[in-house]
């Protein structure tokens, strides 16, 4: 059910037709199709650049010429672009379900999947439903526990959330949710980095009184273990499941890249709002009012804008008001290695509001190295 912030003109909200449902999520610089079952166009999920006025997919542009985009030595380690972000809106919130790490996930020819939360306070100009996430387990939970919430799926509500607590989100902080943590997103409007992968696995089965059917608790479990209850609960991490220091360990508070004072006087500021893990990272760019900065990073990025108008490099960028579906943006850019390493000018052509974008980049950015926990 789409929150309706994404700024995509309403009549468009159910563009693909009402029995695909509505239209929640906003996905950036991706090379990833989206698994969404039988329908799904062949493009859905995938970005598209422009060359000459043609659209070409990224993905596409990265096989052929990713040496030019990402530099010869991401491409070698990597092999690609290895992230996919995105924003979500919906208006409640959505099942508790997991994503499976790399092992769970080899199981089905799919990469896991660690993914990451940061709250843009300019599109969260009001919280929805329920602006609030259920994250792992309360301590003391067992794996009995969870075993009797799937034996209850066909009973209504399965009883999952009463094992969980939830967690009020703030705008403007974040969250890191590991492979095999459970998570129920709430309805802000969330920016999230993550593996470039599309498993899940769905473990509570009534969400606001719509049934979630099995077939989403195992879509990427392998056939023969697709109702083996002990197989199900294995693709839990469960000491992290079961944190009692959970907030502590996952929240994230945006971290500046420098000292403010220096920044500002160089007319910007910008954060770390994405961190801790070699598998992506992000961080949030202000250029003050009437000012340029020249920014550079060790890595290509995706860049998304959220507010203000201006340019980037030679690109004039502005945040769109409204949106109708398949329409050109001049909101979202793609930044190459080469050209992020010798520095972008970015330019804030208002006086009085600030030009803030979020710049998304792909595992083991050498800028984030010293902030990756062990």
């Amino acid at each position: 059910m789409p929150g309706g912030r994404l700024k995509l003109d309403s009549r468009d909200l159910y563009a693909l037709g009402a029995h695909r449902g509505g239209i929640d999520e906003r996905w950036f610089s991706s090379t990833t199709h989206a698994a969404n079952g039988p329908g799904t166009p062949e493009d859905e999920g995938l970005s598209y650049i422009y060359l000459d006025g043609k659209k070409v997919l990224f993905k596409e542009a990265i096989e052929s010429a990713g040496d030019r985009f990402l530099g010869s030595d991401v491409m070698s380690r990597d092999g690609g672009w290895n992230m996919l972000c995105k924003f979500f809106d919906n208006l409640g919130p959505i099942p508790h379900h997991m994503h499976q790490n790399d092992e769970h996930a080899k199981l089905v020819g799919q990469k896991g999947k660690p993914e990451a939360y940061y709250f843009p306070p300019q599109y969260n100009f009001k919280g929805n439903n329920f602006p609030y996430t259920f994250m792992g387990l309360e301590p003391g939970t067992t794996k009995d526990d969870i075993r009797g919430c799937l034996q209850r799926w066909n009973e209504g509500d399965n009883g999952i959330l009463y094992f969980s607590k939830a967690y009020r989100l703030q705008p403007g902080t974040g969250w890191q949710i590991n492979a095999g943590v459970l998570h129920a997103p709430g309805s802000l409007v969330t920016y999230e980095p993550q593996v470039n992968s599309d498993v899940f696995a769905m473990f509570q089965s009534l969400v606001e009184g719509r049934a979630v059917g099995w077939e989403l608790l195992a879509k990427d479990v392998p056939k023969e273990r697709a109702h083996d209850l002990d197989f199900l609960i294995s693709m839990l991490d469960w000491e992290a499941n079961v944190d009692p220091e959970f907030a502590n360990h996952n929240r994230v508070f945006p971290k500046p890249v420098r000292p403010l004072e220096e920044m500002q006087a160089a007319g910007y500021v910008e954060k770390w709002v994405t961190y801790g893990t070699e598998f992506y990272s992000a961080k949030e760019l202000t250029v003050l009012p009437g000012r340029s900065a020249t920014i550079r990073d060790a890595a290509a990025y995706g860049m998304i804008l959220t507010q203000g108008y201006g340019a980037l490099g030679v690109h004039e960028i502005e945040t769109p008001s409204l949106i109708r579906f398949g329409e050109m943006t001049k909101d979202e850019l793609f930044v190459s290695a080469g050209v992020a390493k010798n520095g972008v000018k970015i330019t804030n052509r208002s006086n009085t509001e600030p030009l803030v974008m979020l710049k998304h980049f792909a595992p083991r950015n050498p800028d984030a190295s010293s902030l990756v926990k062990h």
